[in-house]
């Protein structure tokens, strides 16, 4: 194994400086299409009283 630390080498030199910049973006991207999605799902979804729910223990015993 070599002594060269990961870093200064050229897979690591690219690794640091695109790879790893390049996963933080997608992710960010990631981040924000979920809370997009996360939008369009509670402005989709009926509204439910919670009072007219019953209790799904009641539901089992019948």
């Amino acid at each position: 194994m070599s002594d060269v630390p990961f870093y200064r080498t050229q897979m690591g030199h690219r690794f640091y400086e695109a790879t790893v910049p390049s996963l933080v973006h997608e992710l960010a991207r990631l981040n924000e299409n979920l809370e997009r999605l996360l939008d369009v799902v509670q402005r989709n979804a009926p509204q439910v009283d919670p009072a007219s729910q019953c209790d799904p223990s009641e539901e089992q015993s019948r």
